[in-house]
């Protein structure tokens, strides 16, 4: 049994079938994925867990080499933006409006739908490679 890091074992399969380049929406409780992509829903209630609470856990476990969010998130929800840039800082990001990172979920591998009750409280992270240099 694995005793550390995530422990629901359809996100830990997810999170370990990533490729380079490919990506996973972490989103709010409210967002819609497209039909046809592969949901880990973790919902329990409203506010369980959170969107910081997934995305910590997430990155502790993923490469990430870029991310994708709501231009929005900035105005409506800065305390996430905050979050969310302070905690990706060296990453490049795009900020587009809300109605294309809807669409571009449309190319996820996967979608995680947190319990998150807060606007604009999505993500799209890409995957990176774990080379080493040396």
């Amino acid at each position: 049994m694995k005793k550390t890091g995530i422990l629901n074992a359809q996100l830990a399969g997810y999170i370990a079938g990533l490729g380079h380049k490919e990506q996973f929406l972490i989103g709010d409780a409210g967002m819609p994925v497209p039909k046809g992509i592969p949901i880990v829903d973790l919902v329990l209630c409203g506010g369980i867990p959170s969107f910081q609470q997934v995305v910590d856990a997430v990155l502790e476990e993923t490469v990430v080499e870029g991310y994708v969010v709501a231009k929005e998130m900035q105005q409506e929800n800065p305390r996430m933006a905050r979050y969310l840039h302070s905690k990706l800082a060296w990453l490049p990001v795009q900020e587009v409006p809300h109605t294309e990172l809807k669409q571009q979920t449309e190319n996820v591998k996967f979608a995680i739908r947190t319990g998150e009750f807060t606007p604009y409280a999505n993500v799209i992270l890409q995957a990176g490679v774990a080379f080493s240099n040396e």
